[in-house]
C-alpha cells in the first residue's frame, strides 16, 4: 500500500537523504520516495504504519522534520488493505504525481527529481533544461478564412460559418532549443571561418595574405571576428562557467570557460600590450603568439556538439512523443439518439460514444453495442488485432478496425491507461539508477582534478619542455581543460534509461524507475502466482455436484454469497448462476476469509464455500463421502471448492482456468537464462502439482496465504537470492512490495499495480521475458557508455597533456581536443539510441 504525506523542515538534498533513510528504517516500511520541492514523502508499507510511528522514526516531536497528513489536494479513498484479512478497511491517501506539464528538468538529473518553472540552464551542470511532456494535450481550432478566430472546441466560425479546423502543432520545446542553437551556430561559423583561414594561411609558402597586409593588421581582424563568437554566439558557455564557479558546481562548462577565456584574454592582452610578454611568447616578427583561432574554433566546435546533442536528445524522448500522438483530439458523443463531435476534454464518465471504423478510441471504457477488432499494438506491443464484443474493455489510443460500435466512458483525462502509461514513462525516464551513484562520486572530483592536471601540465612543460617552453605549456594546458568531458559521464546512465523505458512502454512493459531496470537484470528467482498470472485469470464453472439437496437452491445460495466478493473465482460462480437463471438470496454477516473462502448467513443458516482449510476452520470433520471425488478433480488441475450448509458438506463446485498458451514458452526461456521459476498459490496441493508439472516449474508451494508468500520471499532473500514476484491480486500486494522486483499484471488490481515496480500491460508471462531482456540490454548499454566515457577521459587527458610527445612527437591542439570533446557526449547519446531498434 502507498501513502503520501506532507513533510516540513527539509532545506537541502542532505535533509532529503536523511528523511529517506530514517523513514526507511521504520517497521513495515518497504520503500520511501522524498520530494523536497513539493514537501511530500511517498511511503510504500507492507502493513499500515501510524503517523506517530513515522514521526518517531524522524526523531520525535522535537525533530526539525514534521510529518503530517496532506494539507492540499489530499483525496482520501477507502480501499481494502492489501494485507488485511478482509475484515478491516482503512483509508489510503491517493498519491499525486509530483511532475507537472509545463515544468523543466535536467537531463542529467543532477538534483534528482527537482523540476524548474522556467526554461534555462541547470544550476549544477549547466545543461539546457528539458521540458516535460504534457500528458493531456489540448487542441486549438481556427477558421481557415479568419485565422484570428481560435477556440478550444470544434465548431463553426462565428464570422463566416465555416467548420473550424485544428491548428497546426506548435513548435516543440526541443525544436525551439535546436533552432536557437542553429542560428547561433551559423553566426559562429560565419565569423570563425575567416579566422581559421587567416591562421592556416601560415602553412602556404609566401603567404598571399601577408602580401595584402602585415601580420599585425590580420591579428586585429582576428580580434574583431572573435568578439561576436565570444560575446554573442557562445557567451552562454561563459555564463554557465561563471555560475558553476560561484556555486562551486564545477562541470564541463567550467573547463570550457576557463580554457577559452584564458586563451581569449591572453591573446587580447598580447595584441594590445605586446611589450609586457617575454620573448618566448613572441614570433620572429616580434608579435605575440595569439590564440584567437583556438578560442573561436573551440567555442564553435563546442556549440556544434551542443547542437548535435539537442537534436539527438529530442530523439531519446521519442517514445513519449509517439505515445502522446496516440491520444485522439475528438470523439463522437451519442446523446438522445443524435451524434455530435466534441473535444476529448469534454468527455465525462458515463457518456455514450460512437467509435467509427479506423478511428482511435478516445477514452477507456466498455463496449455497450456492436463488436469489432482493435489494434492494441501501441499499448501491448502485440501486433495481432484483438476481437472485442459487448462488455469488453477498450483503451484510449488504440485503433478500431472495420466495424462501428458504441462504448460507455469509464476513465477520462489523466485516468486513462494511455495517460497513466505516458506519466509512468515520463517519471521513470528521469529516475536514477543505483549505478549512477558511482558516476556522481567520480564527477564530484573530476573537474578539480582536471584543472590541477592542466596546471601541472603547464609547469612541467615550462620546466623541462623544449623551446618555446611557455607556449607549449600554455597550449597543452588549454588542451587538457578542453578535452576533458564530465558531460559524457553524466549522460551515460540517464540517456540509456530514458530510451530503455520508452522502448519498454512500446512493448507493453511499464517500468516504475531506473532502479527496477538494474535489479531486474540481476534476478535469479521468479515467484509467480497461479490465477491470472500463469492462467488466463478468467475462470469458469465446469460443474456443480451436490448430495441429497436441490442443486439450483444450493447454486443460488453460493452465488449469493459470492456477489459480495471480487475474487475471479467468485465472479465465475455468479456468472454461472445467472446463466442458469438461478434465484438469488439475501446474505447477512458476509465474511471473506483470506486464502480460504467465504461465509455468510442466508435465512439464519450458515453457508460456507471454500477450500479444505475453510471447512476445517468451520469445525466440519466428516466430508469423506466426496473428498476422493474432489482430489480426482484437483489432480486434473482444476480448482474445487467445498460447499457447506449448516456446518454440513453437501457438495462441491469445480472451476477451470485455462493455462495461458505463452506461459510454458516464457518459463522455459527464463529457466534458460538461469532464473528459477517457483509458483506460490493459495490453491490446493493436487491442483498446484498438476499445473507445476504441466509448466515444468522449478518448484511450487500450495495452500499459501498472503503471509506465507511474504515469509517465503524473505527466506529466499536471506539466502542471498534476488527475487522477482509476479502477481495480479490484492493478496499479492505484500509479496510484491517485499520482493526485490514486484511485477504486476496489467489485468490485475490497482493495489497490485501500485505495489509493483514493473507492470505488464497485457498481463502475459512473456512480458517478464521482455522485461528481463530489456533490463539486460539497458544495463549493457549503460556499461558501454560508462566505459566509453571513462576510457575517453583516461586516454584523452594524458594525450592532451603531451605524454606522447617525447616518443612520437605528437601534440593535441585545442581545436582537435574541442572536436573530440564535443563528439564524446553525442556518441554516448547515439549509443543509447541503439536501444530503440533492439528486439526484446
Amino acid at each position: 500500500m502507498k501513502h503520501t504525506y506532507h513533510i516540513e523542515g527539509m532545506t537541502c538534498s542532505g535533509c532529503e537523504a536523511k528523511v529517506k533513510k530514517d523513514l526507511s528504517n521504520a517497521e513495515n516500511v518497504t520503500e520511501v520516495e522524498v520530494f523536497k520541492e513539493d514537501k511530500k514523502v511517498s511511503i510504500i508499507m507492507s502493513k499500515h504504519v501510524e503517523i506517530e510511528v513515522l514521526q518517531n522514526a524522524l526523531g520525535g516531536k522535537e525533530s526539525k522534520y514534521q510529518i503530517s497528513l496532506p494539507i492540499n489536494n489530499s483525496k482520501e479513498v477507502v480501499q481494502k488493505s492489501c494485507c488485511s484479512t478482509g475484515e478491516k478497511e482503512h483509508k489510503h491517501h491517493e498519491i499525486k504525481h509530483t511532475h507537472q506539464a509545463g515544468k523543466y528538468y535536467c537531463p542529467m538529473h543532477c538534483e534528482g527529481d527537482k523540476i524548474y518553472d522556467k526554461a534555462g540552464d541547470c544550476p549544477v551542470c549547466g545543461m539546457d533544461l528539458v521540458k516535460e511532456p504534457e500528458v493531456i494535450q489540448s487542441t486549438k481550432y481556427t477558421c481557415p478564412m479568419h485565422p484570428e478566430i481560435v477556440q478550444d472546441k470544434p465548431g463553426s466560425c462565428p464570422i463566416c460559418g465555416m467548420d473550424l479546423v485544428p491548428l497546426e502543432p506548435t513548435e516543440s520545446e526541443e525544436d525551439k532549443t535546436y533552432q536557437k542553437l542553429w542560428y547561433k551556430m551559423k553566426i559562429a561559423t560565419i565569423f570563425t571561418l575567416p579566422i581559421f583561414i587567416i591562421t592556416m594561411s601560415d602553412m602556404i609558402p609566401n603567404n598571399p595574405l601577408y602580401q595584402l597586409m602585415d601580420l599585425q593588421y590580420w591579428n586585429w581582424i582576428q580580434l574583431v571576428f572573435t568578439i561576436p563568437v565570444v560575446f554573442y554566439a557562445c557567451w552562454m558557455f561563459f555564463e554557465r562557467a561563471w555560475k558553476s564557479i560561484v556555486n562551486w558546481n564545477l562541470n564541463m562548462f567550467t573547463l570550457i570557460g576557463i580554457g577559452t577565456g584564458v586563451a581569449f584574454v591572453f591573446s587580447s592582452i598580447g595584441l594590445l600590450f605586446p611589450a609586457i610578454f617575454p620573448d618566448q611568447f613572441k614570433t620572429s616578427e616580434g608579435t605575440v603568439h595569439l590564440y584567437f583561432e583556438a578560442t573561436a574554433v573551440v567555442l564553435t566546435l563546442v556549440l556544434l556538439g551542443q547542437l548535435l546533442e539537442a537534436k539527438a536528445h529530442s530523439r531519446t524522448s521519442g517514445a513519449i512523443k509517439e505515445l502522446l500522438k496516440l491520444a485522439p483530439t475528438e470523439a463522437t458523443l451519442v446523446l438522445d439518439g443524435e451524434e455530435k463531435v466534441i473535444s476529448i476534454h469534454d468527455i465525462k464518465k458515463g457518456d455514450i460514444l460512437r467509435v467509427k471504423p479506423g478511428e482511435k478510441i478516445p477514452v477507456d471504457g466498455i463496449i455497450t453495442e456492436g463488436n469489432s477488432t482493435i489494434d492494441e499494438s501501441m499499448i501491448t506491443g502485440e501486433p495481432i488485432p484483438v476481437d472485442k464484443k459487448i462488455e469488453d474493455k477498450v483503451s484510449s489510443g488504440t485503433i478500431n478496425g472495420t466495424k462501428s460500435f458504441l462504448m460507455i466512458a469509464e476513465k477520462v483525462g489523466s485516468e486513462t491507461l494511455l495517460s497513466q502509461i505516458v506519466q509512468m514513462v515520463s517519471d521513470a525516464s528521469r529516475s536514477r539508477a543505483p549505478i549512477q551513484n558511482l558516476v556522481d562520486k567520480i564527477s564530484k572530483y573530476f573537474v578539480p582534478i582536471v584543472v590541477l592536471i592542466a596546471v601541472i601540465t603547464f609547469f612541467v612543460w615550462w620546466i623541462i619542455g623544449p623551446e618555446p617552453k611557455l607556449v607549449y605549456g600554455f597550449i597543452n594546458a588549454i588542451a587538457v581543460l578542453i578535452i576533458a568531458c564530465p558531460c559524457a559521464l553524466g549522460l551515460a546512465t540517464p540517456m540509456s534509461v530514458m530510451v530503455g523505458v520508452g522502448k519498454g512502454a512500446k512493448s507493453g512493459v511499464l517500468i516504475k524507475n531506473a532502479e527496477a531496470i538494474e535489479k531486474m537484470d540481476k534476478i535469479d528467482v521468479l515467484i509467480t502466482d497461479k490465477t491470472g498470472t500463469l492462467t488466463e485469470g478468467k475462470p469458469s464453472v465446469e460443474k456443480i455436484v451436490v448430495k441429497d439437496v436441490d442443486e439450483n437452491i444450493v447454486l443460488g445460495k453460493i452465488a449469493s454469497l459470492n456477489q459480495n466478493s471480487e475474487h475471479p473465482l467468485a465472479t465465475a460462480v455468479v456468472n454461472f448462476a445467472r446463466a442458469k437463471n438461478t434465484q438469488f438470496f439475501k446474505v447477512e454477516n458476509f465474511d471473506a476469509v483470506t486464502g480460504k473462502g467465504v461465509v455468510g448467513f442466508i435465512d439464519n443458516i450458515k453457508v460456507s464455500l471454500g477450500n479444505k482449510k475453510l471447512i476445517e476452520l468451520e469445525g466440519i470433520k466428516d466430508f469423506s463421502n466426496i473428498e476422493q471425488e474432489v482430489i480426482t478433480e484437483q489432480k486434473l488441475g482444476k480448482t474445487v471448492s467445498y460447499i457447506a450448509i449448516d456446518k454440513k458438506v453437501v457438495g462441491y463446485i469445480t472451476i477451470t482456468d485455462a493455462i495461458k498458451k505463452s506461459s510454458l514458452e516464457a518459463i522455459n526461456e527464463l529457466k534458460r537464462q538461469g532464473v528459477q521459476v517457483i509458483m506460490l498459490t493459495g490453491d490446493n496441493e493436487n491442483t498446484a502439482k498438476a499445473v507445476a508439472s504441466e509448466l515444468n516449474l522449478t518448484d511450487f508451494k500450495a495452500s499459501c496465504l498472503p503471509q506465507d508468500k511474504l515469509e517465503y520471499i524473505k527466506e529466499l532473500q536471506a539466502k542471498g537470492k534476488i527475487v522477482a514476484m509476479a502477481g495480479d491480486g490484492i493478496n499479492d500486494a505484500p509479496a510484491l512490495a517485499q520482493s526485490d522486483i514486484g511485477i504486476a499484471m496489467g489485468t490485475g488490481t490497482d493495489v497490485a499495480i501500485e505495489s509493483a515496480k514493473i507492470t505488464l500491460v497485457k498481463g502475459d508471462l512473456k512480458g517478464i521475458v521482455k522485461a528481463k531482456n530489456l533490463s539486460h540490454a539497458v544495463m549493457k548499454n549503460i556499461k558501454q557508455n560508462l566505459f566509453f566515457a571513462f576510457i575517453y577521459n583516461v586516454l584523452g587527458v594524458p594525450i592532451a597533456a603531451g605524454v606522447l610527445f617525447p616518443v612520437f612527437g605528437i601534440l593535441l591542439s585545442p581545436m582537435i581536443a574541442a572536436l573530440a570533446m564535443s563528439f564524446s557526449s553525442v556518441s554516448v547519446i547515439a549509443n543509447a539510441l541503439r536501444l530503440r531498434t533492439m528486439k526484446i
